[in-house]
């Protein structure tokens, strides 16, 4: 078993590289399904998320050669459609986008419901409203997502009822190769959103307003291949601008487009913390206190639910009560009994934390139990006083890519360990 261990309280100092956005990498690679020819992506994060989704595709009939480490070719032409492998796609989130890629392409689909990191209630109830708006039968057969068309799917108009992303990005999918005109009302308006309509539109298609609240598609008769590169990833720059903020120091967040970052950027200057916007980098600097400040997560461009976390461990660190309401998902708040360990104080009511802020943490064995409740154990152990060890890192490797690498680099006292069944541990990072 892989852990990470550190020896806090030390400020960072140095740059730190983005990586290219998982959230758009998962959608683009699977929307490879409907050029049917040969892509070429580029600045692709290399986590565990990408390989298993390049290794579906691999499973699936797509021909699959990396470049370099963050460079891939893809050649989707042979695709069989539903032969996706139910485990694969059963514990990857993202799978779903098989679902309306398949659709458009084939007019079929066939996957397993996905599970990923579990905030309660993620229903598929708005995918499925758009993919039978198109004109398809959806029913669930012994695990599976089954899709079904009479004829071709034919454009129409779908109006969400809660502003999905996921729903949004099936729908796209499913919707550019279909017949006519589709529009998507109420849609959502994430920066990766835009990256893969940018994307699709590069291959062919007519997609417009992607970044708004409607979304009109154009039909085409077919897409083609292109070369295209990711944006950057705007949660894991947002990651180490909290991190810069929680340990002390001054970072220089390198490969970002700053404008993503806006919501984050605005919490950490009314917390006290030195920001400084540039082209491509953003400089966080801090050796005061922190202020106690209220947060509340919502669709973008509000402040986003996959920094929920983080900013949670950044709040323990202020001096004062601050709250944290959680406006996207139910569940959220779970890791809040990991940050208990460190000695933070904070009352959960449903969708609302209150965080009695102490200034300081201490040092704690903990576990990730998702993928940004990692990063937030990460950030804890950084500012905290003392030894902390993070388990289940395999959800944090999920989303960062060599996460303990780049804050070495910086000057955290971070390593990876694995520990053996004899509790013998070797340095592995």
């Amino acid at each position: 078993m892989d852990k990470i261990v550190i020896n806090g309280g030390r400020p960072l100092y140095g740059s730190i590289g983005i990586s290219g956005m998982k959230n758009s990498a998962l959608p683009i690679l699977f929307g490879t399904i409907l050029a049917a020819d040969k892509c070429v992506i580029e600045n692709l994060p290399p986590i565990k998320d990408v390989t298993g989704a390049l290794q579906i595709l691999k499973e699936m009939g797509a021909e699959v050669k990396m470049l370099d480490d963050t460079t891939v070719e893809i050649d989707t032409s042979h695709i069989v459609c539903g032969s996706a492998p139910y485990e694969m796609a059963r514990n990857m989130r993202g799978s779903y986008y098989i679902a309306g890629a398949e659709l458009g392409r084939f007019g079929r689909s066939k996957v397993a419901l996905p599970g990923g990191c579990d905030f309660g209630s993620r229903p598929i109830d708005q995918h499925l409203k758009g993919f039978e708006a198109l004109g398809a039968r959806s029913n669930i057969d012994n695990g599976y997502l089954v899709l079904e068309t009479d004829n071709a799917l034919h454009g129409d108009s779908v109006y969400l009822d809660v502003v999905s992303v996921g729903a949004t990005i099936n729908i796209i999918l499913a919707a550019v190769l279909a017949e006519g005109n589709t529009v998507i009302d109420n849609a959502a308006k994430e920066p990766h959103i835009v990256d893969l309509a940018n994307f699709l539109n590069a291959c062919g298609a007519n997609i417009s307003g992607a970044g708004t609240n409607v979304i009109h598609i154009k039909g085409v008769s077919h897409l083609s291949g292109v070369t295209y590169a990711i944006i950057p990833d705007m949660i894991e720059a947002g990651t180490y601008m909290v991190a810069a903020a929680a340990a002390g120091g001054n970072v220089t967040v390198t490969n970002v487009i700053p404008k993503h970052l806006e919501s984050i950027t605005a919490k950490l200057v009314e917390m006290g913390v030195d920001v400084i916007e540039n082209d491509d980098s953003i400089v966080v600097a801090r050796s005061g206190p922190l202020s106690k400040v209220n947060v509340k997560t919502m669709p973008y461009p509000g402040f986003p639910t996959d920094m929920n976390p983080q900013m949670c461990v950044l709040l323990c660190l202020a001096e004062g009560t601050s709250t944290l309401k959680e406006g996207v998902w139910e569940s959220r708040f779970r890791y809040t009994k990991e940050l208990a360990c460190f000695g933070a104080e904070i009352q959960v009511d449903q969708r609302i934390a209150i965080v009695e802020g102490k200034g300081q943490l201490t040092g704690a064995e903990v576990k990730a139990v998702d993928l940004r409740a990692g990063a937030a154990m990460v950030i804890a152990g950084l500012a905290a006083s003392g030894t902390t060890v993070v388990g289940d890192i395999h959800h944090i490797e999920r989303g960062y890519e060599k996460i303990v690498e780049k804050l070495r680099a910086v000057g955290a006292d971070i390593s990876k360990i694995t520990v053996g069944d004899d509790d013998s541990t070797a340095l592995v990072g």
